[in-house]
């Protein structure tokens, strides 16, 4: 087995990350549970563990619950202890209501069967939600030592600055598409509102679910450092301060490449070339 490689990690002021996490969207099943996945999707996490990733990501919504299930079987299998690990889950729109955020943070807990969350967001905004009542609960979720951290996902920034007003501790995250090919949160100045106020700029979809289309010039770059297009996009995405990423994989080499990616410097002439070729 070849050694665990060296994680780049990021800080603000109240946490330090690793700068690649693993998500787990399509870890048992889609938007809804489909158990015949369920002997890959535990060997994808069991993979992501002994590899060494630390940070996982989940939510209620993945396979309808059961992306939390594995994960927590998962971990309980690896012998890998809970506190080094930093587990995220996400609250769905739908039950954005202070009784339901409390029951949805529960569930999860008794899902994944453990005690508390590093890390609670809402998973993306709802048209008539209650932020108020919604961060009442999530406040809660804090003082009662539920949960540890609390962000969000998907929100414009007068939504994530509304939260930060709301929050009784600082909104630590917001998740949101970013790649490469998409970089409409740094059109609209997330990405430079999150570098500038201690916020992780979190990117999912960070290889456009393997669709990034190749050009010469990330091919030049991938032959240069001894690596696939996907690693180096992953560098390119982690070279960016406050940036972390949460790329997934069922593939137990492409979990490996995704987690030895952050090894990988790119010179500021490459980075410069990446960002501007479009």
């Amino acid at each position: 087995m070849k050694n665990k490689g060296q994680m780049k990690f990021d800080s603000i002021p109240s946490l330090t990350l690793p700068k690649i996490g693993f998500g787990t969207w399509k870890i048992g099943g889609g938007s809804s549970a489909d158990p015949t996945t369920d002997s890959a999707s535990m060997t994808a996490l069991l993979s992501a563990l002994e590899v060494g990733y630390t940070h996982f990501d989940t939510a209620e919504m993945y396979a309808n619950g059961h992306a939390e299930e594995l994960l927590g079987q998962a971990v309980r299998k690896s012998k890998v202890k809970r506190d080094a690990l930093f587990i995220t889950s996400k609250v769905t729109p739908s039950h954005l209501q202070f009784d339901n955020v409390l029951r949805s943070c529960e569930n999860s807990l008794r899902r994944l069967q453990m005690d508390y969350l590093d890390l609670y967001l809402i998973h993306w905004p709802s048209a008539g939600m209650d932020l108020e009542d919604t961060f009442r609960a999530l406040n809660k979720l804090v003082r009662v030592e539920k949960v540890k951290h609390l962000g969000v996902s998907n929100f414009n920034l007068k939504l994530l600055k509304e939260s930060q007003k709301l929050s009784e501790t600082p909104i630590v995250t917001n998740q949101v598409p970013y790649s490469l090919s998409d970089r409409s949160y740094v059109k609209n100045g997330m990405r430079e509102y999150c570098q500038k106020n201690d916020i992780f700029f979190t990117a999912y979809s960070p290889v456009d679910e393997g669709n990034l289309l190749s050009n010469k010039k990330l091919e030049e770059i991938a032959k240069a450092h001894h690596a696939n297009i996907y690693q180096i996009t992953l560098a390119w995405v982690i070279s960016q301060a406050c940036v972390i990423t949460i790329p997934m994989s069922a593939n137990p080499i492409h979990i490996r490449e995704n987690f030895e990616a952050a090894e990988i410097e790119l010179t500021a002439d490459e980075i410069d070339q990446l960002t501007n070729e479009r």
